[in-house]
């Protein structure tokens, strides 16, 4: 891999891990601010509106990456992510709400479509599902340090002074931008950003991407908003939950990479469509198996084989169908699916246990959509990878 890929790589993951990492420790507050909410409705809403202003600022801050580079959209991704965590701390509902949004916007910035479409422009033909997988893993290595790192700061300063410090550290994104600063790919007499977004809107290719994307979206938001309350709703100490987001975050590094280099050798669509029916068992797991802590561990290293897997084959799709020109911008267009489908997924966990003080109706509609997301998956048009 040469240097100044190898540069971006770091930077890229370095970047996602801090952004992605505190985002995915997020669920750890749900009991305290909820406590003087009168519920969960709130945070589960503003944890949803993180994830629908993720998505909706997706295509356009990948249109910007892809126009003037990815550095300057990451910075500005940084401040505003930083802002948002301010807010939070703050506890009250309405800038509760407000700090939903400013996160999701900076992660717009910070996140995967802006940072991945970068590399996936930069890394050649057959080198890309690595490189986007080893770029993955800086998310996921963030998710394995940031949990106890976030656990650590609540138990030892408080909830609201432990968001003062997460704010100061998302300012590191700053100058990590730097080093992910490159001009777009230049394509004279090539295809218009308009044309590239007029091919999407007709493809049907595009929107099953979307549709199983959404998917992915809501089974993530889902898990990483609630499954620390649901444990401890079950009698579990406060420690588990923490520790099952970690084991996710952990198998993850090992899912990233090792799926990004599958999507290499066999057909995405093919290895997207195992990938969905993995995380089906474990969520049927969740429902029906009695509940211990080994068990917890074991069904979350499972899914945390599968968590950002999706990352590397579902971008390496983008780039192979539609090119890699406007691969951010692309690429953020899908993405809007998968943060409709975190909306979702982070709200109706929150509506479905008010409702019933449970969450097994969340559990298995999780089943449900993970079958349906690997039967979307297949009949997408792929060329087969030269290594196949």
């Amino acid at each position: 891999m040469a240097l100044r890929l190898l540069i971006l790589v770091l930077c890229t993951g370095a970047i996602m891990g801090i952004a992605v990492g505190f985002r995915q420790g997020l669920g750890l507050y749900l009991p305290f601010v909820s406590e003087g909410l009168g519920g969960r409705e709130t945070f589960a809403l503003a944890m949803g509106l993180m994830n629908l202003f993720w998505g909706l600022g997706a295509p356009v801050a990948g249109a910007i990456a892809d126009r003037f580079g990815p550095g300057r959209v990451a910075a500005v991704g940084g401040l505003t992510y930083a802002l948002g965590l301010w807010l939070m701390m703050l506890g009250d509902a309405d800038t509760l709400l407000a700090s939903g949004v400013m996160i999701g916007l900076g992660l717009s910035g910070t996140g995967f479509t802006v940072l991945l479409g970068a590399v996936g422009r930069a890394a050649p033909p057959e080198q890309r599902g690595k490189a986007l997988g080893l770029a993955s893993m800086g998310g996921s290595l963030g998710q394995f340090l940031a949990l106890p790192y976030v656990h650590f700061l609540i138990e030892g300063t408080g909830w609201q002074t432990s968001l003062l410090i997460l704010a100061a550290s998302a300012l590191l994104i700053v100058p990590l931008a730097s080093g992910t600063a490159g001009r777009p790919v230049d394509t004279p007499g090539g295809q218009s950003m308009s044309a590239a977004f007029s091919q999407a809107l007709r493809s049907r290719d595009f929107w099953l991407l979307n549709a199983g994307f959404f998917v992915c979206g809501f089974h993530l938001a889902f898990v990483a908003v609630h499954l620390p309350a649901y444990l401890s709703d079950r009698g579990f100490e406060p420690w588990l939950g923490a520790a099952a987001l970690t084991v996710i975050g952990f198998a993850n590094i090992l899912g990233s990479y090792a799926f990004g280099a599958l999507g290499d050798r066999y057909r995405k669509k093919n290895v997207l469509g195992v990938l969905y029916l993995i995380r089906a068992a474990v969520f049927a797991g969740f429902l029906v198996l009695p509940i211990t802590p080994p068990l917890v561990l074991v069904l979350s290293g499972l899914l945390g084989l599968t968590w950002l897997g999706t990352l590397p084959l579902t971008s390496g799709l983008v780039g192979a169908i539609f090119g890699i020109r406007y691969m951010s911008m692309m690429f953020g267009l899908v993405f809007v699916g998968h943060q409709i489908g975190g909306f979702l997924g982070a709200w109706m966990g929150g509506i479905a246990f008010d409702a019933f003080q449970s969450y097994d109706v969340m559990w298995g509609l999780s089943v449900t959509l993970g079958v349906l997301s690997a039967a979307l998956h297949w009949p997408i048009r792929e060329a087969r990878p030269s290594a196949a």
